[in-house]
């Protein structure tokens, strides 16, 4: 039997020694650029006629780039999505919520009831990445990497959960981070983790991001800090994460580049925002100044460079209907210069495909993907391969030939066989988890997408959509009603699905009791003026929901000219963070940082009782109330504006 078994022997034997061979090499370098908030026509390479991309479109002819990769909706779970190699309902950061508190061990995020107007009880995202999970950071930092995080985080408030404690050597960052610190420009006033208490507790942001020159511009120094990075570590294999905080508002950008775009016309009719070209061109700049850094230093023939976005472009803010409030508020510098250059128009525009980012559809999650390996992808590639955030983390392990800890679940797929055209994706479908701002959940197989809502929305009444995105990509034309078979297939599909990543999926609220009054008040509540939110009568209260912006409520009828104290009694399943906003008599507009109180809402089902006291000093105009109801609906039972010091009422709304 020997003789018979020399040949496997041997075959075993040169299979070792070439493994041995291949990982005795200097192993790969990677680096991912993540861009935020940049939609999947934003580049030369995509197809944009107005946006200047010449390091993009460079990119793309060394590399493969893919025709339908996938990111989640929001920032947070693809940033979560991408660091575990899990979908967003195994995770469980589902929205874009970490810069807001943590919630307490033991927080329940699937409650057992819900307020009485609410037919469903919604899962709550949670709003930092566990530290549990053994993230890519970790796995390559144990395979002997060094690992640096530059630019936005947005999965985890406070210390336990930054960078520094996911597995990066390096980190430059600050927390809160759904937008950069100082508008794009330094000084951008971040204190670091070791200031004296009081001076952490009255900082806007922390963090390791140190202050520049004045009028530095944050995607440059972001850039300095990843040169720096490659430079320290040229001799050693290395991972840089580079999470771009462009294109996200506040939308500060470089007026010289804007002053050249505002020149020029998109031949499409498509895209003609100047402020997001400028934006996008810094961005490019960066993506050029690092993949000509890595030439200089020999290193970019060993180094797997991943481009990618964090969800689809953003078409929601800064629109005619928002004119109105943002003329009266101008309520930041960088908002001032984009509608100086701007004027009331959105970021960008994603056709073909429909609607954008905070959306299901293609819009919101479709993002431009491109992947460089010089000697492993063919340049100049293209694949039309249905790949997301979930199939990273397998990849990069794959590619640098690292085992998987077995105490990581991972729900990607290595796209690696894809990547060098030796084979294709094996699964059967790509899913995505979004139970937040209008909920529902989306499969993708083949040409042919379902979307599932767990209820009617008013402006999407119907609970299925299919679609053939090989005929339709603008999702045009539900084909549910004519296909039930196929609709049924797809749902099958769905419910494997939740089962297999432990979904926390809706469920009937026992404690549902429909309203037969949901017209707008105007008697308890006159005198309160929503804003990116509509107010509506219920049981015992009135409730807020936002429209997917930040949601507030304005009212002139509070004047005094000495410190007040506001009290709420509310209730909010999700909770989440609120502030006070005013601006005095005389001023034009509202003081950036300044005469503002915050305060948190606990997540829950039982009404709270909040007192928050306002250092007024001067006769006040205007007030803001900033309430969460992005996260999920706010119930407000009353507000009661008083004097501080004889605590007699100023102004009080009983809205029970």
């Amino acid at each position: 039997m020997m003789p018979r078994q020399l040949p496997l022997i041997l075959t075993l034997i040169v299979f070792a020694m070439c493994r041995s061979l291949s990982a005795g090499e200097t192993p790969p370098n990677v680096i991912l650029f993540l861009v935020d908030d940049m939609g999947w026509v934003d580049s030369e390479p995509y197809g944009s006629r107005y946006y200047d991309t010449p390091h993009m479109q460079r990119l793309a002819e060394q590399s493969m780039r893919f025709t339908d990769a996938y990111a989640q909706p929001l920032c947070s779970p693809t940033r979560a999505s991408i660091l575990t190699g899990q979908y967003p309902s195994r995770h469980g950061v589902t929205s874009a919520s970490g810069h807001q508190k943590p919630q307490p061990e033991g927080f329940d995020f699937l409650p057992d009831n819900a307020p009485p107007n609410r037919r469903l009880i919604m899962p709550i995202s949670r709003n930092y990445l566990e530290p549990s999970q053994y993230t890519l950071a970790e796995a390559l930092k144990d395979a002997g990497y060094r690992t640096g995080h530059f630019g936005k985080w947005h999965l985890g408030l406070t210390e336990p959960h930054w960078p520094e404690t996911q597995g990066f050597d390096v980190a430059w960052h600050s927390e809160p981070s759904p937008g950069p610190p100082g508008y794009y420009f330094s000084p951008y006033g971040v204190v670091p983790p070791d200031a004296p208490a009081e001076v952490a507790r009255k900082a806007k942001h922390r963090g390791t991001i140190t202050d520049g020159p004045d009028g530095e511009y944050i995607t440059d120094r972001l850039t300095d800090e990843v040169i720096a990075f490659l430079e320290a570590n040229k001799d050693r294999p290395f991972f840089a994460n580079v999470w771009q905080f462009g294109v996200h508002g506040p939308w500060g950008h470089k007026e010289n580049y804007t002053a050249e775009f505002a020149k020029k016309t998109d031949p499409t009719g498509r895209q003609s925002n100047p402020v997001m070209a400028s934006m996008l061109k810094s961005v490019d700049d960066s993506l050029g100044r690092i993949t000509d850094k890595l030439d200089e230093l020999g290193l970019a023939e060993n180094t797997l460079l991943i481009f990618y976005s964090d969800n689809g472009g953003n078409v929601h803010s800064n629109t005619e209907d928002d004119a109105k409030s943002i003329r009266r508020a101008k309520a930041n510098p960088a908002l001032v210069s984009y509608q100086k250059w701007a004027g009331f128009k959105p970021p960008t525009n994603n056709a073909p495909l429909r609607e954008g980012k905070g959306r299901i559809y293609e819009g919101g999650q479709r993002v431009p993907l491109m992947v460089r390996w010089p000697g492993h992808i063919e340049p100049g590639t293209t694949s039309d391969a249905v790949v997301g955030a979930i199939d990273l983390y397998p990849t990069i392990l794959d590619a640098l030939n690292i085992d998987r800890a077995r105490s990581q679940i991972i729900d990607g797929e290595s796209i690696l066989p894809v990547l060098t055209q030796t084979g294709e994706l094996q699964r059967e479908a790509y899913f995505t988890w979004f139970p937040h701002l209008i909920p529902a959940v989306s499969v993708r197989q083949g040409d042919w997408k379902l979307i599932r809502r767990f209820e009617p929305h008013p402006k999407y009444p119907e609970v299925r959509e299919l679609y053939n995105l090989k005929d339709d990509i603008g999702e045009t034309n539900n084909l549910a009603e004519k296909m039930p078979e196929k609709v049924k297939e797809l749902d099958d599909l769905i419910d494997e699905f939740v089962e297999r990543t432990d979904a926390l999926y809706p469920q009937p609220n026992p404690n549902y009791k429909p309203s037969r009054n949901t017209s707008p008040g105007r008697d308890a509540a006159a005198g309160l003026v929503p804003k990116f939110s509509t107010l509506t009568k219920v049981d015992g209260a009135y409730r807020m929901d936002a429209d997917g912006r930040t949601p507030f409520l304005g009212t002139a009828q509070v004047k005094h000219n000495r410190p007040m104290t506001v009290t709420l009694k509310v209730r909010s399943e999700a909770g989440g963070s609120g502030k006070v906003w005013w601006k005095s008599v005389n001023e034009e507009q509202f003081p950036e940082g300044e005469q503002t109180a915050e305060f948190n809402i606990a997540g829950g089902n039982d009404w709270q009782t909040l007192k928050v006291d306002l250092p007024v000093k001067r006769q006040t105009q205007i007030l803001r109330l900033y309430l969460p109801a992005d996260e999920s609906p706010v119930e407000i039972e009353s507000i009661e504006y008083t004097d501080a010091e004889s605590g007699d009422p100023i102004r009080v709304w009983k809205l029970n």
